[in-house]
């Protein structure tokens, strides 16, 4: 196989997709420009194509006529742009004089080959750990992952703690303000496992974004096992033809437990679709994320909110409350909304304990808990909750 040449006839849409899931994981600005290649190896079995920026791995496999086996680099999200607006005939590639040569219908590209030498060695996948249904694992991380911080300063908050016993599997985020905590089930292919990792979140949001939901194939998770589980740093995700390898944050996820209160002294069920829209109605007034307050009564919660410069507003909406008389609580409106997002169920379950205390928001349960002979409720049964900081209010 010579580096540096290559010819092949490939699909104009499975180029397409490949260069572009590719390119999306590489970075748009590095002291080392070779990092923003696609690197295209042509082979017996076909293409496949990789991307790395010593963070993140990504490997894709499709099939092509190869006529002339090889190793090309060339700028990746410049390539994904072209093919994606190539004519629908499939696409002829080669090299001529270090450029790369792409054909497609009536339309002809030439683009700069990247020097190889300087292209760092791709990790290889960490063997298979265990597999989860595909639309479990993307439903799952798109609800925890929505809690995780964005402050790179403080990296323990920008991961998602995934905690493995078994067949087990607790996923949880939190940047201090807000909390979001799944868990499930996988199988493991050992059944001793025990790990605790710590994946970026972004990384972990941006590939199960891009898994296809509907795919009958489950996705494979790779970390190694035993005392290699997170020891080389590495957590895998393999999915029908594409591959994918993340490096680890090597922090401290916080202690969340005595986070999650246990029981509450009143809980709320409200219909999400009408609370999102009477929301955003009233934050229009509001300063940027300022707090939206939230008066529950029997039978109704009251939104509030106000602008130093905009006036203000106000919604009531039809709920179920029980426990206290009444209670006012304000929230960040973002991370509210943030959370409301998240929640499957069509109505929204709230857990307070009293209005300067974090609350739980979880999916409706089968059936409310009643009250105990203390007064209070233990926190139904659920596979998700979410648990968000009130606002102080003034006074």
């Amino acid at each position: 196989m010579d580096d540096n040449n290559v010819s092949f006839r490939v699909h104009k849409d499975d180029l397409s997709d490949a260069v572009a899931w590719v390119a999306r994981n590489l970075p748009t600005r590095n002291t080392q420009p070779v990092l923003r290649a696609v690197v295209i190896t042509a082979d017996d079995n076909g293409l496949e194509l990789a991307g790395f920026d010593y963070e993140v791995s990504t490997r894709v496999r499709i099939s092509a006529e190869v006529t002339e086996p090889g190793r090309v680099a060339v700028a990746g999200k410049l390539m994904a742009d072209i093919v994606s607006n190539m004519p629908a005939k499939p696409v002829e590639v080669s090299v001529d004089n270090s450029r790369l040569l792409l054909q497609g219908g009536s339309a002809r590209f030439e683009l700069p080959l990247m020097p190889l030498d300087d292209y760092p060695q791709l990790p290889t996948l960490p063997e298979v750990t265990g597999t989860l249904d595909t639309s479990t694992f993307v439903n799952a991380v798109t609800q925890v992952a929505s809690a995780a911080g964005r402050d790179d300063t403080l990296p323990m908050l920008t991961g998602v703690h995934m905690e493995i016993a078994g067949n087990k599997v607790n996923l949880a985020a939190t940047d201090r303000f807000r909390l979001a905590l799944r868990s499930l089930e996988w199988d493991p292919v050992a059944g001793d496992v025990q790990a605790k990792l710590l994946v970026p979140a972004k990384t972990l949001l941006d590939n199960a974004r891009t898994l296809d939901s509907h795919l009958q194939d489950p996705v494979e998770i790779a970390v190694g096992t035993g005392e290699n589980v997170g020891g080389d740093g590495l957590f895998g995700l393999h999915s029908q033809n594409r591959e994918t390898t993340t490096r680890m944050l090597d922090a401290e996820f916080p202690n969340i437990q005595p986070l999650l209160p246990k029981t509450h002294t009143s809980m709320a069920s409200v219909e999400i679709a009408p609370l999102v829209e009477a929301i955003r109605r009233v934050s229009l007034v509001a300063d940027r994320n300022a707090q939206l307050r939230m008066h529950f009564k029997p039978g109704e919660v009251s939104l509030y909110a106000s602008g130093a410069d905009s006036g203000e507003a106000s919604e009531s909406l039809q709920c179920a409350f029980t426990g206290a008389d009444e209670l006012l609580i304000a929230f960040n409106s973002g991370y509210l909304r943030d959370g409301l997002s998240v929640i499957p169920t069509k109505r929204v379950v709230f857990g307070f304990t009293e209005a300067s205390r974090p609350a739980i928001m979880i999916p409706e349960p089968e059936e409310m808990p009643e009250a105990g002979a203390d007064g209070t409720f233990e926190t139904p049964a659920t596979d998700f909750t979410y648990l968000l900081m009130p606002v102080r209010l003034p006074g």
